[in-house]
């Protein structure tokens, strides 16, 4: 999580600049990105980072408005984190393909074939579904929430499939996972990034869970296939901080493309290479500066959640945060 450089907005209409600035100085406002967003989105906002390290940054400050540069499900969190604020999502048809592939009516459904089991639900989910769930996370702490549940528990884990193999692989629990992806994650396939590896072999990879070719290349990095630097799987986070602190020159990043802006800010002089340039997020890239300072200058469109279901959704998040402050977790390093 930084807080940007606001004197370097390459591309930015200076007017437009002007009027963001303006408006932003008026409302009390704050600009969240995340790390999938346009450069010029990244590069205007006042901090930027993962969904919830976000809504907790804007949390800590004294700003009466949010603009959540991201997705739907991430101005939910910062509205269920943050009641009293006012939460700003410049598009309303930023969805997200993953948080889409369930809902609290099939979650309780799902719930109910397995009574007594332990729900938990990555963050990319909807406001509803955390409700319905015992635990959320994120996948930075992932592990450290699967561990901390008792071994004689049932686990449900929900919704992405690739994240739910990597925490078996990872702890050695047997869960039962939904078979939910991210749409562009998915589309990351183990020959192209095979094929980026071999032209490229002194490039660190780095991966993130969501990818389907996760467990394919974690298991050709174990059995010898691949020589060289090292295989990371981690957050968006984790990934900008390797990114920094790596002795490697040359990155090969699998996720969406949206980071590589943040990771030539934070590492100037490195090279990162995209593990597939059609990883775009079709849903990320609908925030636009011009969407910024209308949603601003109309308050609109507003993002508030149900005072019954903020209140559970809180629940699961606050039990997540509790293990998470007992010590950080990172997924994996081969």
């Amino acid at each position: 999580m930084i807080a940007t450089d606001r004197r370097a907005k390459d591309g930015l209409d200076p007017g437009l600049e002007a009027r963001i600035e303006r408006l932003r100085t008026d409302r009390n406002a704050v600009i969240l990105a995340h790390n999938y967003q346009e450069p010029a989105v990244q590069d205007l906002a006042d901090f930027v980072g993962d969904s919830l390290g976000l809504s907790q940054q804007a949390a800590a400050t004294d700003a009466a408005v949010f603009v959540f540069c991201g997705v739907h499900f991430m101005a939910e969190t910062a509205a269920i984190l943050s009641p009293d604020k006012v939460v700003l999502l410049p598009d309303l048809e930023a969805g997200c393909s993953l948080a889409g592939t369930i809902t609290a009516e099939q979650l309780r459904e799902w719930r109910a074939q397995h009574p007594g089991a332990v729900v938990v639900s990555y963050v990319n989910t909807s406001a509803e579904v955390k409700a319905e769930s015992d635990y959320c996370c994120t996948s930075s702490n992932a592990e450290a929430v699967i561990r901390s549940i008792p071994e004689d528990r049932e686990i449900l884990f929900c919704p992405d499939m690739f994240l739910g193999a990597h925490l078996e692989r990872v702890t050695g629990r047997k869960l039962h996972i939904w078979m939910g992806e991210c749409h562009v994650h998915a589309g990351i396939d183990p020959e192209h990034l095979d094929g980026m590896r071999s032209a490229h072999p002194d490039a660190e990879l780095l991966i993130h869970p969501e990818c389907g070719c996760t467990s394919s290349t974690l298991y050709r990095v174990s059995s010898g296939d691949f020589d060289g630097p090292a295989t990371i799987v981690a957050s968006t986070e984790g990934m900008v901080r390797r990114a920094a602190a790596s002795p490697a020159a040359t990155f090969i990043v699998a996720t969406e493309v949206g980071i590589l802006h943040r990771m030539e800010k934070m590492a100037p002089g490195k090279r990162f290479l995209a593990a597939s340039e059609d990883a775009v997020c079709q849903y990320m890239k609908r925030i636009t500066p011009e969407k910024v300072a209308l949603a601003l200058e109309q308050m609109a469109p507003r993002i508030t959640v149900d005072a019954r279901v903020a209140r559970r959704a809180r629940t699961a998040i606050d039990r997540m945060l509790a293990i998470t402050d007992r010590g950080p977790a990172t997924l994996a390093t081969a």
